[in-house]
């Protein structure tokens, strides 16, 4: 760490956990925690628990956890100091100026020098769209109807036919290889040498939440595939994570957000004025971009491309939008194929009422699933009846699937009874296993769960019981220490949680989270802290439990100790674990009932 742990401790005391993340998801109070939906994975049943009097966070269900410095990490994707400093600006404390070893100034640099370079790449692109060279790129968005104010405002810019001159450029400015190879605007090549990643390209720079630019879309001029192609993943560019457009669309104070699926197609909503628009990065929507909107706004409009694929990618992104918690409608552009040719055709007006007739998400959903039987052969509406039966059943809400029954029996000509009794058949199938539930698919979880045995799950029982009652210290001591955590990282938090009650009379498990440099590491201290055993327990059965775990866990230690022993041929170390066996039988822990 490169500030005092005085001060890092005192920014972290003064960020309350649940309020800080509180402001970027829904939590609930849940007995003596708070729970949410993961923000880091999709989930429909809330599994992210965050609790006041440990502050800190875990998931049950994808196993990231950690202190309120872990969190901002790892939803704004900060460096350390980057959280540190923004949660400082939250309580009213600045950090002072530090001077860094070259090492350190190093990698805490990376990230700042990586934006240095990507915002001297924007000016240099931008600088080539208003030179002659440019003209024609600049002809092909004047064509499209974008003013000089537009292009400068979304920092629109040319990379010309020459293949090496951005990495010129940028080399004449200081820049190192290896820097530019991570920038992944440039690609270094031992035959070919360096080349610049666009050319002959209209450049989008993509920009994150506060104005910095992260990576470049670019659009090639004339023939040649991609049309389209973007940054590749770097230090600071993640496309699941981010939106085009949103760092203007969140000061829009618009109630809902549109989502297109071009950088043209946002560029013409703003310059339309609807300055609430943003578009996905080249890949399908993902739930982490579902989780971004959900910071600003509860209710998005899908403005996608009116033909096939367009369609697809709607229904691929309505239940990834719903299960972030956000009511979806559809725009209908029809027949004009995206909100850019439909701007150009209609105006701004006739995309309002557009906007004002958008459709109910469901309703839609059924709509193109009708497109897939003919109504007028009986066999054919039996099915699409069934399959509409299906979603129905995705509302666990009764009032609310009883309103969308209804308006789907009376749009359809069924009766609601009929139609509620299929609804009913199914969902009894599904609960009696007959028929198959809807699988929701999480993103590709980044915590992978390992079996535990029977001795690391009573030491993540043990510590948990330490942290959550102090007095078991006084209780323990001269029976259970530190060493008799076994496990790597078992033993390094026991020895940490045992020094700070010693030193402070208290355990604050926020505190020894925060010893852990990694996110990886401090979301496996998070889970240590937040073991529990299945269903209520009396007083009685809890201290019996307790009681258990330590002899269980002694013995284990005493075993291994004793085989340490024997292989170092220790026979006095030997016969001292024997006896320290022999007492551990009369040893007991008491409780004041």
């Amino acid at each position: 760490m490169f500030y005092p742990d005085e001060l890092v401790e005192e920014i972290r005391s003064k960020n309350d956990i649940v309020s800080v993340i509180g402001s970027y998801i829904r939590l609930q109070k849940k007995g003596s925690n708070h729970m949410g939906l993961c923000p880091f994975h999709n989930e429909k049943t809330p599994s992210f628990s965050v609790s006041a009097t440990k502050q800190m966070y875990h998931c049950f269900g994808c196993g990231v956890g950690g202190n309120v410095f872990t969190f901002i990490m790892e939803y704004e994707n900060y460096t350390f100091i980057e959280a540190l400093r923004y949660l400082g600006e939250r309580v009213g404390i600045s950090l002072p100026e530090q001077e860094y070893t070259e090492e350190a100034k190093k990698q805490a640099d990376l990230k700042s020098r990586l934006l240095e370079v990507n915002k001297q790449a924007a000016k240099y692109y931008f600088y080539q769209l208003k030179s002659s060279r440019g003209q024609a790129a600049y002809d092909y968005l004047s064509k499209r109807g974008l003013t000089e104010d537009t292009m400068k405002q979304f920092g629109l810019g040319y990379s010309n036919k020459y293949s090496d001159e951005l990495y010129r450029y940028l080399k004449n400015m200081g820049y190192e290889d290896d820097l530019l190879r991570q920038s992944g605007l440039v690609t270094l090549d031992e035959k070919r040498g360096a080349f610049d990643k666009f050319w002959n390209r209209v450049m989008f720079p993509i920009m994150d939440v506060n104005h910095r630019v992260i990576g470049f879309g670019g659009r090639v001029m004339g023939e040649g595939e991609p049309k389209y192609l973007n940054s590749p993943e770097t230090y600071i560019f993640d496309k699941s994570r981010n939106l085009y457009g949103m760092n203007f669309a969140r000061t829009s104070r618009s109630t809902v957000m549109l989502i297109c699926e071009g950088y043209m197609d946002v560029i013409a909503l703003h310059q339309a004025g609807f300055t609430n628009a943003v578009a996905s990065l080249g890949t399908a929507f993902t739930g982490l971009q579902a989780n971004l909107l959900k910071r600003y706004t509860n209710e998005v409009l899908l403005t996608y491309d009116s033909d096939e694929a367009g369609t697809k990618a709607t229904l691929r992104a309505i239940p990834i939008l719903k299960d972030a918690g956000l009511s979806v409608k559809v725009i209908n552009l029809k027949p004009y194929k995206d909100p850019d040719e439909f701007i150009k055709a209609q105006g701004a007006d006739e995309f309002k009422k557009r906007i004002q007739e958008a459709k109910n998400s469901f309703f839609f959903e059924i709509e193109i699933l009708q497109r897939e039987y003919d109504l007028g052969d009986p066999e054919q509406k039996t099915k699409f009846f069934h399959e509409t039966a299906k979603k129905l059943l995705g509302f666990p809400e009764e009032l609310e699937r009883n309103f969308y029954l209804e308006a789907v029996a009376k749009a359809y000509y069924i009766e609601p009874e009929q139609l509620r009794r299929l609804v009913n058949k199914l969902g009894s199938q599904i609960v009696m296993g007959i028929g198959e539930p809807k699988e929701y698919k999480n993103e590709a979880t980044k915590v992978k769960h390992k079996p535990e045995d029977g001795i690391s799950q009573s030491q993540r029982l043990m510590l948990t019981w330490l942290i959550e009652d102090n007095q078991l210290f006084d209780k323990v001591k001269g029976l259970l220490g530190p060493d008799d955590f076994t496990e790597d990282i078992y033993g390094k938090v026991a020895n940490l949680v045992f020094k700070q009650y010693e030193e402070e009379q208290v355990v604050i498990p926020a505190k020894i989270i925060n010893c852990f440099e990694s996110k990886e590491e401090q979301s496996e201290v998070a889970a240590l802290f937040s073991a529990g055993i299945r269903g209520e327990m009396t007083i009685q059965e809890r201290q019996k439990a307790i009681k258990d775990t330590v002899l269980r866990l002694k013995e284990h230690s005493l075993d291994m100790k004793s085989l340490k022993a024997i292989e170092a041929n220790d026979t006095v170390l030997f016969q001292k674990i024997i006896m320290e066996k022999a007492d551990l039988k009369k040893r007991t822990i008491t409780f004041n009932d």
